[in-house]
């Protein structure tokens, strides 16, 4: 039988009687491109991630697709219908290989009241993607295009190894990615990235997007913010 400790989230978690939620959780492997759960979905389950990715979005009344953000190995998502009934509010797919452990509704309202660690790491995630989400409010709120970009990219960058000043995005995402991620058209990503390319602030290689003055971007939108945008 496949066990919630094998799920990064509950690693460590001593609090918590294993045996009896296994029982009730499903196990389940999607393909890369393989659709998980849809835009108003009826289901409740909540999805813990084994491994591999998942892109979340929301599509709009006239089709135009909005990139919430991806989440791997470790995390959950569907936690919202899980605790308040309603349809899904969005779309996610694997952007990998994934195996997921599919939880019922009434389970994770039962660990969430019989695991105070669980509950805990729990409440700190949610907390995590409000804070997410009110940040990237604000950004459409006081940056234009560009600056948006800048944020965007800073937040989607890891540290390069060996080289502490610069960071990088692995695989270099697609120019219509980041164009939903930040609520513009794929052409105006374009732009800005060759601009940002022609004065030496990034460069794309085969496996990369590299932010090779990721300390320019940051003083960019320090300064924009004292601006007022």
């Amino acid at each position: 039988m496949q066990s919630l400790r094998r799920v990064a989230f509950f690693k460590d978690v001593a609090d918590l009687d294993f045996e009896r939620f296994d029982r009730q959780c499903n196990w389940r492997r999607f393909d890369e491109g393989e659709l998980v759960v849809d835009y108003e979905d009826e289901t409740s389950d909540v999805y813990f991630i084994v491994a591999g990715e998942v892109r979340i979005l929301i599509r709009t009344v006239a089709g135009k697709e909005v990139i919430l953000g991806e989440s791997k190995a470790g995390q959950f998502f569907g936690e919202m219908t899980a605790i308040d009934g309603s349809k899904r509010s969005a779309n996610v797919t694997a952007l990998t290989k994934s195996e997921l452990c599919i939880m019922p509704a009434h389970v994770f309202r039962e660990i969430i009241f019989a695991s105070n660690t669980a509950c805990e790491r729990i409440l700190r995630m949610l907390v995590g993607r409000i804070r997410e989400l009110n940040a990237r409010l604000a950004e459409h709120s006081i940056f234009d295009l560009k600056h948006r970009l800048y944020s965007e990219l800073l937040r989607m960058a890891h540290p390069r190894p060996g080289r502490p000043h610069e960071r990088a995005l692995t695989p270099p995402p697609f120019h219509h990615v980041l164009a939903a991620r930040i609520g513009c058209r794929r052409e105006q990503v374009t732009r800005e990235l060759s601009a940002l390319s022609h004065e030496g602030v990034i460069e794309k290689t085969r496996g990369a997007l590299v932010l090779l003055k990721p300390a320019v971007l940051q003083s960019r939108l320090e300064e924009a913010l004292r601006e007022g945008g």
